[in-house]
């Protein structure tokens, strides 16, 4: 998987936002394919537009659990998104997780004042989702 670095590098040597989309769609094309049965209602992340599903896998073989994340959309650009979010916390700590804010990566790569309302508030509920389950990796069984 690409580094959420080299993303951000690759994101500064493009100037116009055409070939940014087009760089967010070829990162959704590189996501690990979710398989089918993944594709579920627990799953599926509540408050996007378009169809999203992240699947959480934690490994409490640690200190502390960490957390691996692979997702799926049906829109190429929520894919790429998708892909964006999943570089800033897969295979992370818990509490590294919750304590990350996703945003400032989407504010630094200007992501933040070119996406619609609607997905700005879908990338916001992934996030959530994520964090969520960073917060329950931590609570007692």
């Amino acid at each position: 998987m690409t580094s959420i670095a080299d993303i951000i590098a690759d994101f500064e040597l493009l100037d116009e936002w055409e070939d940014r989309y087009r760089y967010l769609i070829e990162l959704g094309r590189k996501l690990e394919p979710l398989s089918e049965e993944a594709h579920n209602e627990d799953n599926k992340v509540r408050g996007c537009a378009s169809q999203v599903w992240v699947e959480t896998r934690v490994d409490r073989s640690g200190a502390e659990p960490v957390l691996t994340f692979r997702g799926d959309s049906d829109a190429h650009i929520v894919r790429g998104l998708v892909c964006l979010v999943l570089t800033i916390y897969s295979n992370r700590p818990a509490r590294e997780i919750i304590d990350t804010e996703a945003m400032d990566v989407f504010q630094q790569l200007g992501l933040t004042a070119h996406l619609t309302p609607q997905r700005s508030n879908g990338v916001r509920s992934m996030v959530e989702r994520i964090k969520h389950d960073a917060r329950q990796a931590l609570s007692p069984a």
